[in-house]
């Protein structure tokens, strides 16, 4: 049996194995130079030209999806408080949020002076429950905003009906789930509007920051368009005529970020399929590994792939004394040894932030969430490589030769005096 790198073995994943060529991302081609090329060329560098590079993103990006209109904004987050603000939300209204995702997710709500409610999540597909979001329904809930968490599509049909019976604005926040895809139709098409992120981490990255709004609605992307710009209508108009029509700010993306996100949107579909070979072929060397749970695509979806997220169960790893917060700690620390750059996705359920427990949000309330993140590491970022496969492979020895010393990591754990993140920043007072 190998000795562990934590313990002077020699490391699985190597810096060689690492190459930029195998994980980096985005993957810059010539396409990318060319497209930055061409609007320093064109002259033409924001969306204020009526059929400029940010036009034929929007058009290209609904066809995609297949939703009639695509508004292209400056980044995800203004994507979720502009949807938002199109449904003309009156101020102090209730919005549903996951307890799991990113933090944008609830401050584009804050941003419209939205009252998020937080709503646990499925233990399975970590996307928000249903059953909890309509109890956590009151008179003062106008719409439910519906993460497809780590790309894969949230159950739609269930979120449907709940918003249809309420009389709530559906709000799919698919910034992570490019290209997946829920009883065959694109996430982006499923609410009533959608919201995407163009980071430069995402499945469809652009050079830095950008965004992009979905909606069948011709009323809700006009109130788009008019609030990412001063209010003002440009669509259609020859020139600006500086006139605005609602208080509004800025929100507009640039002709280089869109002319980039062109040409990886070129390849979406080629590096989605090549993605989804090398992860389903990752998952299939370590799912049978005792005590991982990996993720879980249900038939009638496809994932994204966007983040992989890893379950560990001490009991069927032997160690049924273990806590699941300890376990995890020692394995993050041996796969890291090892090179592999597993890591917490989101340390804290989201009404656990600082930010969010000073408005009397407590994390002890979401106990799905809570277990989720105690027993979980995420890979990230690697895998999004359609070139990744052999990583994933040598990343899939790593996790075989760790779990070949699950005895001492166990005994390990077990003296570990662990208290979840968010006790220690309650006490902590921060």
């Amino acid at each position: 049996m190998s000795k562990l790198a934590m313990f002077g073995g020699t490391r699985t994943v190597t810096a060689q194995d690492a190459d930029p060529a195998l994980i980096g991302w985005p993957v810059v081609t010539d396409a990318e130079r060319a497209s930055a090329l061409r609007v320093f060329d064109s002259g033409q560098f924001t969306s204020n030209n009526t059929d400029g590079e940010v036009q034929l993103l929007e058009r290209e990006w609904a066809d995609y999806v297949g939703a009639a209109h695509c508004a292209a904004v400056s980044n995800g987050t203004a994507a979720i408080a502009l949807a938002l603000a199109a449904g003309g939300i009156e101020p102090g209204a209730e919005v549903l949020v996951p307890a799991l995702t990113f933090v944008a997710s609830a401050i584009g709500p804050v941003q419209q002076s939205l009252r998020p409610v937080f709503v646990d999540i499925d233990p399975v597909t970590f996307c928000m429950d249903p059953a909890a979001a309509e109890a956590a329904i009151t008179p003062r809930t106008r719409a439910i905003v519906v993460v497809h968490l780590h790309g894969l599509p949230a159950d739609m049909t269930a979120f449907r009906a709940l918003a249809d019976r309420y009389g709530l604005l559906l709000v799919e926040d698919a910034a992570q789930s490019h290209a997946a895809t829920y009883r065959g139709a694109r996430t982006g098409s499923l609410g009533d509007i959608a919201t995407f992120s163009l980071n430069v981490v995402k499945n469809l990255p652009t050079c830095g920051e950008g965004g992009l709004v979905t909606t069948d609605s011709a009323g809700l992307h006009r109130q788009v368009e008019l609030r990412r710009q001063f209010g003002e209508q440009l669509q259609g108009a020859k020139e600006r005529d500086y006139r605005s029509r609602v208080l509004a700010g800025n929100e507009k993306l640039s002709a280089v970020q869109a002319a980039f996100a062109r040409a990886q949107l070129a390849r979406l579909d080629e590096y989605h399929a090549a993605r989804t070979r090398n992860v389903e072929a990752f998952l299939d060397r370590i799912r049978h590994l005792p005590g991982i749970v990996v993720p879980h695509t249900p038939a009638d979806r496809t994932h994204a792939w966007h983040i992989l997220r890893l379950r560990f169960d001490p009991a069927a790893m032997g160690h049924a004394g273990v806590a699941p917060g300890a376990m995890r700690s020692i394995l993050r620390r041996a796969l890291r040894a090892e090179g592999i750059p597993v890591q917490p996705y989101q340390v804290l359920p989201l009404p656990g932030q600082p930010a969010f427990r000073e408005l009397g949000h407590r994390a002890e309330d979401f106990p799905v969430t809570c277990e989720v993140i105690e027993d979980s590491l995420t890979l990230q970022r690697w895998h999004l490589n359609p070139a990744s496969g052999p990583v994933l492979q040598r990343i899939a020895d790593g996790f075989e030769k760790v779990w070949g010393h699950l005895d001492v990591l166990g005994t390990a754990a077990a003296g570990i005096d662990h208290r979840p993140a968010w006790h220690a920043a309650e006490k902590a007072g921060v």
